[in-house]
């Protein structure tokens, strides 16, 4: 079975203009997002964006070991399945540029999750918001990139798949035990979440990427306000 790490990502946000070039406590977002994910076993790892985006981030993605394929922009469904042909793998962990606190722990467990059920789609429910991956076999990706037509099922890569449930085996597993926050938001969308963000990684970062169990501490003992939704 061969794995492809994918991080979307691009830098037209027009609620936060460039975030995943935003500074944090040792370096920008997407290199933190980038860490975390150099954590999971994998034989191809990349950043999957689009032409405008592809200039700004290449440099960075060389300095992590990430590769850099550039794709459709508004067509994302096509860029992962895109990327998918073209290095060649079977599973995609998908993860994105906008969630520095994303887990490799986590990562790690859904993907045995998703190859002990022999997933279509695996996620985790009740993390944290922005903690988490999606993993998805990629000849599922393909069906839909086949017979998807709406725009919102081209926008996202998995929407066709959650639309068709009857179709594809969807695991939706329960959080790990100490990794339960649903309520928490680490996901950066807005000035709010990145403020947010720097200041867990004031509080926590110390050289190693911020684990899941570590977010949801930080949020127990200090009674943080979450963070509300989009």
């Amino acid at each position: 079975m061969s794995l492809g790490i994918f991080i979307q990502v691009r830098l037209g946000s027009t609620r936060l203009p460039g975030k995943a070039l935003l500074p944090l406590p040792g370096g920008t977002i997407i290199q933190h997002v980038m860490r975390a994910m150099a954590r999971v076993p994998a034989d191809v790892r990349a950043l999957v964006t689009e032409a405008r985006s592809a200039a700004a981030l290449a440099a960075l993605a060389r300095e992590e070991g990430f590769l850099l394929f550039v794709g459709p922009e508004e067509d994302v469904l096509s860029r992962y399945c895109m990327a998918g042909r073209e290095y060649g793998v079977d599973t995609i962990v998908r993860a994105t540029g906008d969630n520095p606190l994303t887990s490799a722990e986590l990562a790690r467990s859904i993907l045995e999750v998703h190859r002990e059920n022999g997933a279509d789609l695996s996620h985790y429910l009740g993390i944290p918001w922005g903690s988490g991956v999606e993993v998805m076999r990629s000849e599922s990706l393909f069906v839909a990139e086949n017979e998807a037509k709406a725009t919102a099922e081209r926008e996202h890569a998995t929407t066709f798949l959650y639309r068709n449930p009857h179709r594809f085996r969807i695991i939706e597993a329960n959080a790990p035990r100490g990794c339960v926050f649903p309520d928490a938001r680490v996901t950066v969308d807005t000035p709010e979440d990145y403020q947010r963000v720097k200041r867990i990684f004031e509080d926590l970062y110390r050289g190693e990427p911020v684990e899941a169990h570590q977010i949801v501490s930080w949020f127990q003992s200090r009674a943080v306000t979450p963070g509300g939704g989009e």
